[in-house]
């Protein structure tokens, strides 16, 4: 039984995986660009507001010392 399962989620991803392949290769490269940026904005915020966390953290730390 369990032989069965695994190999039914196997085929599963198999197949998932096979379409994925299929749909990427149709995307537009205006996309990609897209996607591109987007991800290098998003990583520019992300970065900006680790900082100001730490920021946050360290101003707190140096209230408590004192």
């Amino acid at each position: 039984m369990l032989k069965k399962v695994a190999g039914k989620i196997v085929s599963g991803f198999a197949a998932a995986t096979a379409t994925m392949g299929t749909a990427f290769a149709e995307v537009p490269t205006e996309v990609s660009t897209a996607l591109t940026d987007a991800k290098a904005d998003s990583l520019t915020v992300a970065g900006l507001a680790l900082v100001i966390i730490i920021a946050i953290a360290a101003f707190k730390f140096m209230r408590r010392a004192v």
